[in-house]
């Protein structure tokens, strides 16, 4: 279907309730995923890191692929950069509404440092990449393939670290409920895998229709592809995390929510080398220019203000929130009205 014969109201409604479909399967799939959690046994940050992230990665793998295979490669890499500054913003919301502490001052495992430092790695690689150009190689550019191999090789370096246990973590403070005050799903490992998977295909499906009308809607309304991807999609995106981040903060479980945000985004920089592959024309990182490396440093930059408050560990609350999640979010919004004044040379 060419959702460019619609009217503009028409594909906003469409682009709308995809996004609520993404949001009540998101609702279902972090139900699922916690109790997949808990009959595995794993540590938070691994499940949130591998089932989690993964999981609620669908979306983005959605609409980047679908955008990608469109011809619109800034809105598909715009997307995933977009998605990446989003959700830890997304953190920061939630700190102000699920506990009156900060939040990354009760989170016990230091793990989340390195995966926050390993996210600021691999986004300052995309900004550069994006100034210095990129030329085409098997399939996709340079850049995108080492920054594919550098992005498989931090997940191996937070598995690693995982089993080591190179810091000692600090569980006093998040010990959340017991598993029985948890899990009420009396239902079988395959009846919840299938249940899981069942939820993950309605994700797909409606990211489709959210890549697909995004991408009209960026044209009709003339805000342009790129914010478009980075603002608005990201948000519809999203849902899935943050319907998991607030499901994991609601059981104290504060490790996985951060895991989970931290993880997506290692999985988003990793996907940039996907819509590489798909996208014709020269290597992707090129047609993204100075909004793309601008979008990529504001990720890095929230990612950092996060990393700050985990290394220092103040309970200092502002509007309920921590200074370092009101941090975030003023430079998050920061950000949006710097990139929209970017949207006509990206």
């Amino acid at each position: 279907m060419s959702f460019a014969v619609l009217t503009l109201p028409a594909n906003i409604a469409i682009f709308a309730a995809a996004a609520v479909v993404v949001w009540l399967a998101g609702v279902r799939l972090a139900k699922y995923a916690d109790a997949i959690s808990r009959r595995t046994g794993l540590g938070q940050a691994l499940i949130g890191l591998l089932l989690l992230a993964g999981v609620t990665s669908l979306p983005e793998i959605a609409t980047s692929v679908t955008a990608a295979g469109l011809g619109d490669g800034p809105l598909a890499v715009n997307n995933l950069l977009g998605s990446i500054a989003m959700q830890v913003a997304l953190l920061a919301v939630a700190d102000g509404v699920y506990d009156k502490s900060a939040l990354t001052s009760v989170v016990p495992d230091p793990d989340v440092m390195l995966q926050g430092a390993l996210n600021i790695g691999l986004l300052c690689l995309v900004a550069i990449a994006t100034v210095v150009g990129d030329i085409a190689f098997g399939g996709a550019g340079v850049w995108t393939w080492s920054i594919f191999a550098a992005s498989i090789g931090a997940m191996y370096m937070l598995v690693r670290a995982n089993e080591r246990k190179p810091w000692i973590p600090n569980t006093d403070k998040e010990l959340g409920p017991p598993d029985e005050a948890i899990e009420r799903l009396e239902t079988s490992n395959l009846a919840l895998g299938l249940r899981t998977l069942g939820a993950a295909i309605v994700i797909l499906a409606a990211g489709f229709l959210v890549a697909s009308t995004g991408n009209v809607i960026a044209e009709q309304s003339g805000i342009g592809s790129s914010f478009m991807g980075f603002a608005f999609v990201a948000i519809a995106t999203s849902l899935p995390e943050a319907s998991t981040v607030f499901a994991a903060l609601r059981r104290g479980l504060h490790t996985m929510a951060i895991s989970d945000i931290l993880g997506t985004n290692i999985l988003n920089v990793a996907l940039i080398f996907i819509v590489d592959m798909i996208a014709d024309g020269n290597a992707v990182l090129t047609s993204v220019g100075t909004f793309g490396a601008v979008a990529a440093l504001i990720g890095a930059f929230v990612t950092t203000l996060f990393v700050i408050g985990l290394a220092e560990r103040r309970d200092v609350t502002v509007f309920r929130m921590g200074v370092d999640s009101a941090a975030v979010l003023v430079a998050y919004l920061g950000g949006l009205g710097l990139l929209f004044t970017l949207r006509e040379a990206a």
